[in-house]
């Protein structure tokens, strides 16, 4: 009972100080590169785009498995597990993605189906449906709600996208008490390639009960397969840095990131492309 007191109280203490909009229900930011980039990704495409902005996934090509891990301030509490796989078909791009987060004793959980589609060169749109679970132990059981998302993804200019996403545009509610609901997160951004080697993203993301977090990063091509980036996040304040390289058909990243209170969380990342070798672009 004591063990699961002070875990709960390390979760507690988690939320509380780490009060980015993401660290609940659900909306976590999940891919190792988008972590390395001050957690952006909502206006560049890439297989975790089924969770930072499914219209992203439009642009993917070839059916694409990948799994993430998250290592949150060195507490297996706090660890975050999370698989996705995108299968490109002529209608549009159809993709699934599993979260699962905390331990135990506590834990929160998210299925989903994303559907994403082009509509010309420029403009493309996305939806995705969520199950969300949130598990206490002892008397309090499982809590589980639907969710909808929708995004959209643009190049007005050349090396120009706009993109942006609503999460939980249902509004859906946790609990029937006080009203309590899963938070309504509007994040819009844009990413910018400056050359064939140099990207940047700004964003910003807004939840009407937090203060609105806003989002740099930066990714460089060092070398062909090789990538380095780097990122800033405020609310709470963080910096990050990553690598990533593309070997034939797999993309292996890895990034930490640095809290002001909480200290160092890791995070890596695999995807496996099937059919051809990969070649990583920048958006995509």
């Amino acid at each position: 009972m004591c063990k699961f007191y002070f875990s709960f109280t390390v979760i507690i203490l988690f939320v509380s100080c780490y009060q980015h909009v993401n660290a609940i229900n659900g909306n976590y930011p999940i891919g190792a590169r988008q972590a390395g980039m001050g957690t952006s990704g909502v206006a560049f495409s890439d297989l975790w785009s089924v969770t930072h902005n499914q219209a992203g996934l439009s642009l993917l090509t070839k059916p694409t498995l990948g799994l993430f891990y998250e290592n949150r301030f060195a507490l297996k509490e706090l660890g975050l597990k999370a698989a996705a796989f995108a299968y490109p078909t002529a209608s549009g791009v159809f993709a699934i993605d599993l979260m699962q987060f905390g331990y135990s004793k506590y834990n929160e959980s998210r299925v989903g189906l994303a559907f994403a589609k082009s509509f010309g060169k420029k403009f493309s749109a996305g939806i995705k449906f969520d199950y969300l679970n949130t598990y206490y132990a002892e008397e309090y059981g499982n809590k589980g709600t639907a969710i909808a998302e929708i995004g959209f993804l643009a190049q007005p200019i050349n090396h120009l996208y706009i993109g942006g996403q609503i999460y939980n545009l249902s509004r859906s509610k946790i609990a029937a008490y006080n009203d309590e609901r899963v938070p309504t997160i509007l994040t819009f951004g844009l990413a910018y390639e400056f050359s064939e080697k140099v990207l940047c993203t700004v964003e910003a993301e807004k939840d009407m009960a937090y203060k609105a977090v806003y989002k740099v990063g930066m990714e460089y091509r060092f070398m062909e397969n090789l990538f380095i980036r780097a990122g800033v996040t405020s609310n709470p304040n963080q910096i990050s840095f990553g690598i990533g390289y593309v070997y034939k058909r797999i993309k292996a990243d890895i990034s930490f990131s640095s809290h002001q209170v909480l200290g160092i969380s890791s995070h890596v990342g695999f995807t496996y492309e099937f059919g051809g070798s990969s070649s990583q672009k920048l958006v995509n």
